[in-house]
Parts: C-alpha cells; sequence; structure tokens
C-alpha cells in the first residue's frame, strides 16, 4: 500500500511539473505573437514612406531644352519640382498631357492635356474649370534656367484612380506662355522638352 501511494505521489508530481512547464512555453510563444504583431506594424508603417519618382526631360522640336523633374507623394499629396536648362528668356508653359510617349520629335505622341475630368482649359484651381494637366506658366531668366514647384492633392503616383494618377502621363515644357483662354492648349506653342512619367 505504502508502495502504491508513493507512486501515486510521484505521478501527481509529474504531472504537475508538466504542467508548470507548458505554461512557460505557453508565456513564450505568447511573447513571440507580440513581438510578430509588432513587427507586422512596423512594416505596415513603413508603406507609408512618400513615393518618389524622377523623370529626365529631352529637347523636343529642334530646341535645347533638356532637365529633370521631381515627384514625391506624402500623406496624401504630390509635390512636383523641375528644372529646366536650354530655354529662351521669358515665359514657358508646362502641363501634363495624356501620355508618357515623346517618341515624335516634336512630342505631339504625348497626346492633349490630361484632362480626365472632361473640364474646359484654365488656370489651376479656377472655379470655371481646368484640366488635372494644367500647371500653369513659369519664367525664365537669361541663363536659359527655369524652375517649376507645384503642389497638389488632386494627383497621385500609382494609386489606380484614373482621375488622380499621375503614371502614363508626360511632363511637357511649351516655347510660350499659357494664355488660359484659347481652348484646349492655352495657345502655349511648341513643345520643346517632353519627359515621360513612368516607374
Amino acid at each position: 500500500m505504502k508502495k502504491l501511494t508513493l507512486l501515486f505521489a510521484a505521478v501527481a508530481i509529474t504531472a504537475f511539473v508538466g504542467c508548470k512547464n507548458e505554461k512557460k512555453d505557453m508565456d513564450g510563444v505568447d511573447g513571440m505573437n507580440d513581438s510578430i504583431e509588432m513587427d507586422t506594424t512596423a512594416t505596415e508603417n513603413g508603406m507609408d514612406e512618400p513615393k518618389t519618382l524622377s523623370i529626365a526631360l529631352a529637347s523636343k522640336s529642334g530646341s535645347s531644352a533638356t532637365g529633370e523633374a521631381y515627384f514625391a507623394e506624402e500623406n496624401g499629396t504630390v509635390k512636383m519640382e523641375a528644372k529646366i536648362t536650354g530655354l529662351k528668356p521669358g515665359t514657358h508653359a508646362i502641363h501634363l498631357h495624356e501620355k508618357a510617349d515623346c517618341g515624335a520629335d516634336d512630342a505631339t505622341s504625348a497626346g492633349g492635356h490630361w484632362n480626365p475630368t472632361n473640364e474646359k482649359h484654365g488656370k489651376w484651381g479656377d472655379a470655371d474649370g481646368y484640366h488635372k494637366g494644367d500647371i500653369g506658366n513659369f519664367e525664365v531668366g537669361d541663363d536659359g534656367i527655369g524652375k517649376v514647384t507645384m503642389q497638389t492633392d488632386e494627383w497621385c503616383i500609382g494609386c489606380g484612380d484614373a482621375n488622380k494618377d499621375i503614371l502614363g502621363k508626360a511632363v511637357i515644357v511649351h516655347a510660350g506662355k499659357d494664355d488660359f483662354t484659347t481652348q484646349p492648349t492655352g495657345d502655349a506653342g511648341g513643345r520643346v522638352s517632353c519627359g515621360g512619367i513612368i516607374q
């Protein structure tokens, strides 16, 4: 009988220790799950980093105008900065056109102004309407260099919204200035530089 009691006691102790170790193991697993969840959160936060894109602007229509345009999207706002050299001093227009095709010598392969909402041409922000590609005019000094900066929440980079997505469009610099009146182009003259917005 004594032996039987000792046997039961040994089995009970073994079972108790086993349960305790199993609980420790489960606590360790819970800790691992916490760290995995934290890592996932960090990855999701990483997806909120700014999207950036840089494109080269090539000379067109026999001009010597070249440059670069830089786009960055953060918190639903796209900022564009462009620098163009080799332009004639004075006022020039810059627009986004509907296709990222700069293959033609005069850049007509880029199509017309990007206008997904079928508005009339006008100055950006005009209550009477404007194209999503109607960036506007900029000044060029005697050194032939012009700079453009624009910021808007009406564009996105690769979001897939046909009314906002600038991917697949082209940046076009014109020989003259936009009068914001003539339809549908603003009478801005020839296309002297072009760059397709592609990744």
